[in-house]
C-alpha cells in the first residue's frame, strides 16, 4: 500500500512502512476505526475497502511526512471557487516562469524581448514589477501583462485582436 518510491525509503519511517504495510489485510470495520481516528469523522458511506484504504495510507503518510505546500493548497482553493462560480468553464493554471526566461513579443513590426527576474521582469535596461508595466510601455494602452506576452489565453471574443 505505500505510495513512497523505492529510491526514498531509505529516508521513511519504519513504523510508518509497518502500518502502511498492513493496510491491505485489514478488516473493513477496523479500517472505518482506524478513518475515525485519522480524521475525526466517520467515512463516507460510499467508501468500500479500497478508498478507505487509501484515505487512510495518505492520512498516515502525510502526518508522518507532511502535506502539501501552503501555495498548493492555496492554488487548489482557488480553482475549487472557480469550478463552482463556472461550473462548465475552462480552468487554467497559473503559469510559473523561471528566472533568466526570456520573453518574446512582436507588436506593430518590432520584437521586444523581456527577461524574468527572481524580483521582476527587465526591458530596455529597466527593471518593472509586472509585465503588465511592460505592455502598457510598449503600446501606451492598459494591458493585460500575461495575456500579451501570451502567457494567457485571449477571451473567446477577443481571438487574434492582440496582433495589432
Amino acid at each position: 500500500m505505500t505510495l513512497i518510491p523505492q529510491q526514498l525509503r531509505a529516508a521513511v519511517d519504519p513504523a510508518v512502512e509497518a502500518e502502511l504495510d498492513r493496510l491491505p489485510t485489514t478488516a473493513i470495520a477496523d479500517l472505518r476505526k482506524r478513518y475515525r481516528e485519522l480524521f475525526r469523522t466517520d467515512p463516507p458511506k460510499a467508501f468500500g475497502p479500497d478508498l478507505l484504504r487509501r484515505s487512510i495510507a495518505h492520512r498516515i503518510q502525510e502526518r508522518a511526512y507532511g502535506g502539501l505546500p501552503a501555495s498548493t493548497r492555496r492554488l487548489l482553493h482557488e480553482l475549487v471557487k472557480a469550478a463552482m462560480a463556472k461550473p462548465n468553464g475552462r480552468l487554467e493554471l497559473p503559469r510559473r516562469i523561471k528566472p533568466g526566461s526570456e520573453l518574446v513579443r512582436t507588436w506593430k513590426g518590432k520584437t521586444y524581448r523581456v527577461m524574468v527576474m527572481a524580483d521582476g521582469f527587465a526591458h530596455n535596461g529597466k527593471t518593472f514589477a509586472s509585465l503588465s508595466e511592460i505592455a502598457s510601455e510598449i503600446t501606451g494602452t492598459r494591458w493585460n501583462g500575461p495575456r500579451f506576452f501570451g502567457l494567457r489565453r485571449s477571451a473567446p471574443d477577443r481571438e487574434g485582436a492582440d496582433d495589432r
